[in-house]
């Protein structure tokens, strides 16, 4: 199939590429724009109890008062406020009423501070748009008025809230895009350049996967707007990420054996049919490997892996059909000028040192596989300090930003749990009125909860069916303590709850709660469908029931390496209470489904080369020997890729960043060098059953003078000395 793939492509080089510009200009000028929300609420399906919460404020108060905004006002001294500065305040409060600023529905006065240094003034928007952008555009505007209408007085006035956060978390998002873009670009260019020391080769892929980024994006927002998935400013920084870096990685496959077809003596256009012929499987597996993992995230319970999931799938399936179809026809076309203006393409150096490393591999695999699987084991360790958190919005941005300051201000200044109390919501289940008299007693009870601040009924609808009962924790919504508290609340609420009623709690950290049940969900079901859907693809394309075993044991150890080493930087080494909580499942995806591009495409070549006779030791030191320079180059451009996401200047990005850039190094230069190699050198022969997929091959019947001999197999013939030097 991939020799007939590249034949066509080969032959028809310019009808390839003109399709491909259609298809991207028809994409791009017809999909829709795509809509990002920020809303934590909107990852969780119906079923959970606090959207079930909130869903019963909307019916039973649908004029509640929840602000969107909160303005934070204190003096620039720093002292007291003054009663000239509270008749400001509500001065400012009255005129930013009087705006009719779109989504604002209602500004009020807040409560000022116990130590009288700060006050504050409430904003409502409309909740059906919450975490929209329009709501970002009016936390931008009133942050504009009210800095406005304090000038001339002493206060210092600051914007804070969800609808604040969502404007500061786009702002953060626009820059690390641009500095990932940036770095992407930059190392793509300066690695190839060393690699292959030819401009063109350098520039040709960021070029290529530009055009596939543009068709990704466009197909990816047709996809959203027809399965109504959820987008995320985030998802955007990891489709740069994910779409140079395999895309870079799949260029460099098809390169490397377009080169080594050229040594062998193909002519031009015959080598790259070989190269497509011989690598695309390899491509065609890793890609099938990453699409698949990243379709498992549709089986999770958040929103956000919902949408990244899909939209991650289709930009690798972008990526693997220019991997076979454009970039052969764009390379095949230019031909070997495309490595001007070296000329290394024309003689196969002695890769001295994968050579010496791929002795090593031959004559001591047991060594190998120990020392390397150790390595994996030692880091493993770190896991067992693992804690998440779930401050999506201080996670995805820098401290200095105005609303991140209002919220540690707020937390100093206020009860920390003050800017986002819990709601306990009490109903009658058979439509009669509740009974008043015990609501005193249940808010007690409510109030005396291991981390509570206080309780009271704060409101009662007009049917009298439904009591809203505000509880103030001690702590920030999205700490741990508040997320354990929530869990004693809802214990309580339940099991207090009078007869005939029902209780729901809800409020930002039953949110983190639920969210915090939905990941456990993930982490069961995500993970386990992912190995096995990937160990599939690998037990077909190497025919063995016994391989895919230890491959995809070795990738769950370089998991365990990854998220160990990461708690240990950032937990331990920074200080950082937890790491986000949605970081196990994207590096569990990306350093099983990417990390095993890297095996696949060594497997693959160890058993390319037992067909050309070999044992398998001496077949694994070969393969380390051709496809180590193709894994170590591939490896560090993606894992580099990976770690512009650290320049973005936020803890989610960050910690992303380095967790995914280290599995990648993990993969490539410990698991696919090292640790497969030597165990597939010991296991042997049996590493193939029940089929012989490491059996040489005999030449075809009359395929001489047909164009299609495999070179490596003529080469069969030709000396070779101990160091695995072709004569």
């Amino acid at each position: 199939m991939f020799r007939r793939i590249g034949n066509a492509v080969v032959r028809h080089p310019i009808w390839t590429i003109v399709a491909w510009l259609i298809a991207a200009v028809a994409i791009v000028a017809t999909a829709p724009s795509l809509p990002s929300n920020s809303d934590e609420s909107s990852f969780l399906p119906k079923s959970y109890e606090s959207i079930k919460a909130a869903d019963l404020q909307q019916k039973a108060f649908p004029s509640a008062f929840t602000p969107s905004a909160i303005a934070l006002y204190q003096r620039t001294d720093g002292g007291k406020l003054t009663a000239a500065d509270e008749k400001d305040v509500a001065r400012i409060t009255t005129e930013l009423g009087k705006k009719h600023i779109d989504q604002v529905q209602k500004v009020v006065p807040g409560p000022p501070s116990k130590d009288g240094k700060y006050t504050m003034t409430l904003v409502q928007m409309d909740s059906k748009n919450a975490g929209q952008p329009k709501q970002a555009d009016a936390a931008k505007e009133l942050r504009e008025q009210a800095k406005e209408l304090a000038k001339g007085t002493h206060l210092d006035v600051r914007l804070g809230g969800s609808a604040a956060q969502a404007l500061d978390q786009q702002d953060s998002s626009k820059r690390g895009e641009a500095l990932i873009g940036i770095g992407t670009f930059l190392i793509i260019l300066v690695t190839l350049l060393i690699i292959f020391r030819a401009p063109i080769l350098a520039v040709l892929p960021l070029v290529l996967i530009g055009l596939v980024s543009a068709v990704a994006n466009g197909l990816i927002a047709y996809a959203t707007k027809l399965f109504g998935l959820q987008a995320n400013s985030s998802i955007s920084s990891m489709l740069i990420v994910v779409l140079f870096g395999v895309g870079t990685d799949y260029f460099l496959f098809l390169i490397f054996r377009y080169r080594e077809s050229l040594r062998a003596g193909d002519e031009p256009k015959q080598a790259m049919i070989n190269a497509v012929d011989r690598v695309g499987e390899a491509i065609a597996s890793a890609a099938g490997a990453v699409i698949i993992a990243f379709l498992a995230l549709v089986l999770s319970t958040l929103g956000f892996l919902k949408q990244m999931g899909p939209a991650l799938a289709i930009a690798v399936g972008a990526t693997l059909v220019a991997g076979l179809t454009l970039i052969p026809a764009v390379v095949s076309l230019i031909g070997p000028k495309v490595f001007w203006p070296s000329k290394s393409w024309q003689k196969e150096p002695q890769n001295a040192r994968f050579a010496a490393l791929g002795r090593g591999v031959q004559r001591r695999p047991a060594l190998t596989a120990i020392v390397s699987g150790l390595v994996l084991l030692v880091l493993s360790l770190g896991t067992l300090g693992y804690k998440a958190t779930f401050d999506l919005a201080s996670g995805s941005m820098p401290k200095t930003k105005e609303s991140m300051v209002v919220q540690d201000r707020m937390q100093q200044a206020y009860s920390a749990g003050a800017a986002a109390p819990t709601d306990v919501y009490l109903s009658s289940t058979d439509g009669k009125q509740l009974d008043g008299s015990k609501f005193k007693e249940y808010a007690r009870k409510l109030g005396e909860v291991d981390g509570v601040a206080s309780a009271r009924m704060t409101q009662l609808n007009k049917e009298g069916t439904t009591a809203d009962f505000t509880v103030t924790l001690k702590y920030e919504a999205s700490t741990d303590k508040a997320i354990d508290a929530v869990g004693r609340i809802r214990d309580v609420a339940h099991s207090a709850a009078p007869d005939g009623t029902e209780a729901l709690v809800g409020g930002m950290s039953s949110i983190y709660k639920d969210i915090d049940a939905a990941v456990n969900h993930d982490y069961r079901t995500v993970f386990p469908v992912a190995a096995v859907l990937i160990m599939i693809i690998l037990g077909l394309l190497l025919r063995s029931v016994v391989a895919p075993w230890y491959l995809i044991a070795s990738v769950g150890l370089g998991f365990g390496a990854t998220l160990g080493a990461t708690v240990w930087i950032f937990q331990n080494g920074q200080g950082h209470s937890g790491l986000m909580f949605m970081l196990p499942v994207i590096m569990y995806l990306f350093v099983v489904a990417i990390g095993t591009d890297y095996n696949i495409l060594m497997i693959a070549r160890l058993r390319e080369e037992a067909r050309e006779g070999r044992d398998p030791r001496e077949a694994a030191g070969m393969a380390l020997r051709h496809a180590g320079p193709t894994v170590a180059a591939a490896g560090f451009i993606l894992a580099a890729t990976f770690a512009t996401m650290m320049l973005a200047g936020n803890s989610l990005l960050s910690e992303m960043g380095f967790a995914v850039s280290f599995g990648i190094v993990v993969a490539a230069f410990v698991m696919a060098m090292f640790f497969t190699p030597s165990l597939t050198a010991l296991i042997g022969h049996a590493a193939w059953w029940p089929g012989h997929g490491d059996r040489a091959e005999t030449p075809r019947a009359g395929t001489a003078g047909s164009g299609t001999v495999r070179h490596d197999e003529d080469r069969d013939t030709t000396a070779h000395d101990p160091a695995g030097r072709r004569g």
